[in-house]
């Protein structure tokens, strides 16, 4: 069995869809976009500066792997890929993470005014310790709905077993040999 994975203090290990042996991928508690995820090195720093070599290699590979997927898996045209690299950027959980929001020309939350996505990702991340502390796993059984999202500002967090029913639906998306090895660990 693999060892969990911690989101800086925060074990996400049920939320897990993709992983190497140096960054993972999970679902995000409150999505901004059908298929918005986060991409993070396995060794919780808070800085792109503090990754090793080899372990910021393995991040921008596994965005490119993660964002590719996630595209194809939501019908995406194309991909918004952000980090706020450290708390005066907006970084609010202080382990450096990439986000993967598939975009389309229509039908997008966001389609009308493609950059009004970036204050809605601030607001989310201001919030995002808030929500991981409040994260209450449901008694009920949920069924995934893999485009329920809500991107307006009162949008509530997901509960574990939403977000874990996402993790294992996108895991199946990994099949290429590489990919698969990468994953199994999961």
């Amino acid at each position: 069995m693999s060892s969990p994975l911690l989101f800086s203090t925060i074990e996400v290990t049920r939320q897990a869809f993709y992983r190497t042996a140096l960054s993972y991928a999970i679902v995000n508690l409150k999505p901004i976009v059908p298929g918005h995820v986060l991409v993070i090195p396995n060794r919780p720093v808070p800085r792109l500066t503090d990754l090793t070599t080899p372990e910021l290699t393995s991040l921008i590979a596994s965005v490119q792997n993660v964002g590719r997927v996630v595209e194809r898996a939501y019908g995406g045209d194309a991909l918004t890929v952000a980090c706020q690299d450290g708390k005066a950027a907006g970084q609010s959980i202080p382990h450096v993470h990439f986000h993967i929001m598939p975009r389309k020309y229509h039908g997008d939350y966001f389609s009308q005014r493609m950059d009004d996505i970036y204050p809605a990702l601030e607001r989310s991340e201001t919030d995002l310790p808030r929500d991981f502390q409040n994260l209450k796993v449901s008694s009920t059984s949920v069924q995934y709905h893999p485009f329920k999202v809500d991107a307006d500002e009162d949008r509530l967090p997901r509960t574990l077993e939403d977000m874990e029913q996402e993790a294992t639906w996108l895991r199946g998306f990994f099949t290429g040999d590489k990919e698969r090895r990468d994953t199994d660990a999961v």
